[in-house]
């Protein structure tokens, strides 16, 4: 009986040994030798778990208001940690946030755009309102 049905009969797989996978091999290696690099990313940018870019939002009022007002809502339970998938709730960290909100508000007065404005004003109101309706049930 030869070694490879000795093989199949104890429930081993058949190895075949065979030298095109060799030649085949060899091709690939040479055709991805050729493939330009992919290109590195540009600063600010990081690579992407898929090998994309990532584009970060440029920075301007807007951005820096809605940065604040999603670590108010992380801080409130309204945003669930990315790693432990649990949510927390940090009142003194929201109300730091509203905080630095209102300060923001304040140091800006009158140099506002009305979008501006009003963005800052809607962010506050509805902090300030999460940061009650979550206080009052704790």
């Amino acid at each position: 009986m030869s070694d490879s049905a000795r093989q199949e009969e104890q429930g081993k797989p058949k190895i075949i040994v065979d030298d095109d996978w060799k030649a085949q091999a060899q091709a690939e290696k040479e055709k991805l030798a050729q493939q330009p690099a992919a290109p590195k990313p540009a600063v600010g940018e990081t690579p992407d778990t898929d090998g994309e870019a990532r584009q970060l939002p440029p920075a301007s009022f807007a951005t820096l208001v809605t940065s604040l007002v999603a670590q108010t809502f992380y801080a409130l339970g309204g945003m669930e940690d990315p790693q432990t998938k649990r949510r927390y709730v940090d009142l003194e960290l929201a109300k730091h946030q509203i905080d630095t909100l209102a300060v923001l508000e304040e140091k800006t007065r009158g140099n506002l755009s009305p979008d501006e404005k009003a963005l800052l004003d809607r962010s506050l109101y509805e902090t300030r309102m999460q940061y009650v309706q979550i206080a009052q049930r704790i």
